[in-house]
């Protein structure tokens, strides 16, 4: 499967894809790839380099919505889908509770918990919006990406989440 590494504002982010779309966003990691060479760049297919722009600006504090993104859904089961889509409504500088999602997807609050374990799978992370999701008390929980909730702060502090 072919991947791109990148150079962020945060550093080196990875996105992989198949003839389907993305398979796998990564965000940096401590011990993350060196970005790619400029040859590899020049043979990526043009969508793939546009969404690796785009991420750039975002974490450089140009926020942008990758609703649009090509995600290979195929991936994921019906109801990760269905989380997924519905978190990709929340836009940067909003947050809402696992229970909202659940109700946005037509699940009674009950279900939060599962859309809880639906956003700790996200393979897309950013993309999909998991970090913009806190719990119905207003607390920060879980961030299965790198960094945990440390991250997901500096990500919400970066879109301008109002945070308490």
């Amino acid at each position: 499967m072919p991947s791109y590494p990148f150079q962020t504002e945060l550093g080196v982010c990875q996105i992989e894809w198949n003839d389907t779309g993305l398979t796998a966003f990564r965000l940096p990691q401590d011990k993350s790839l060196p970005p790619a060479s400029a040859d590899e760049e020049n043979a990526l297919p043009s969508w793939v380099r546009e969404l690796a722009e785009r991420v750039k600006k975002h974490l450089a504090g140009e926020l942008q919505d990758f609703c649009a993104a090509k995600y290979d859904f195929s991936l994921v089961s019906s109801f990760q889908r269905a989380v997924y889509e519905g978190a990709l409504a929340v836009k940067p500088g909003q947050t809402q509770s696992y229970g909202w999602l659940a109700e946005k997807i037509g699940h009674p609050v009950s279900v939060s918990r599962a859309v809880g374990t639906a956003l700790g799978q996200n393979p897309w992370p950013l993309l999909v919006p998991c970090h913009r999701f806190i719990g119905a008390d207003g607390k920060m929980v879980g961030f299965s990406g790198p960094g945990g909730i440390q991250t997901k702060l500096r990500l919400l502090a970066l879109e301008g989440a109002m945070l308490l």
